[in-house]
Formats: structure tokens, C-alpha cells, sequence
């Protein structure tokens, strides 16, 4: 699977931390996601692309999502979202960046922040 870096820039207290993402950019690799995974890393996601709703079914952890436009701006962030609960939408959105739940916050990642991918 194709991986990039995102540096996450802007953040206050911070020093310019690195999330390393897989990019799920296939209709199968979209589908799975995180699913059936028992864990991901901390510093680690999956961005889908194109993708502007995801589903917390058949997953085993909490998650936050980090819903982006073709600029890899920040349009919405969803915090700490439960396995097997619900679903979340963005119809804005071009793409989401799935990581473990907290991993928004500890980056620092807010409404409207640019990302830089590396």
C-alpha cells in the first residue's frame, strides 16, 4: 500500500509533527479501511480517497476522522467514534484521514488547517 507523510503545521506547542498515512485509493482498500484491524499505530492513519462518509461497522477500536478538500484542508473533525456505532458524513469532504482515537488532538488538528503532505 502506498504511504505519505502529512506534516501537520500551524499547531501551537508543537514542533511540526509527522503523521505517516496509508492511502487507500482503490475500491477494495477504500472498503476495508481499518476494518478487521485489531489496532493501528499512534502517529499512523488510512486516507481514503475519494471518500466523504465512513461507517464504524466490523471495526474493533475508536477512531477520529479527519474529513479534507482536494487542498488538504481541514473541513470537519470527528472525535472518538465508537466501533459499531453509527456512521459519519462530510458530502463537502474529498477525502478522510481515519487515525486512533485522541490522535486529532494530540496533533492539534482543527476546522480549517491546511496539512502538508510530503
Amino acid at each position: 500500500m502506498k504511504e505519505r507523510e502529512i506534516k501537520v503545521s500551524g499547531v501551537e506547542n508543537k514542533r511540526n509533527p509527522q503523521l505517516r498515512v496509508e492511502v487507500a485509493d482503490s475500491f477494495f482498500r477504500r472498503f476495508l479501511g481499518l476494518m478487521g484491524r485489531k489496532s493501528i499505530e499512534d502517529g499512523r492513519g488510512v486516507l481514503i480517497v475519494p471518500c466523504n462518509s465512513i461507517h464504524m461497522c466490523f471495526m474493533r477500536f475508536s477512531i477520529d476522522a479527519v474529513y479534507i478538500d482536494k487542498k488538504y484542508r481541514v473541513i470537519k473533525v470527528v472525535r472518538n467514534l465508537r466501533p459499531w456505532w453509527g456512521v459519519s458524513w462530510c458530502p463537502e469532504a474529498w477525502a478522510v484521514i481515519e487515525m486512533n482515537a485522541g490522535e486529532a488532538a494530540h496533533y492539534g488538528i482543527e476546522k480549517n488547517m491546511v496539512l502538508n503532505v510530503l
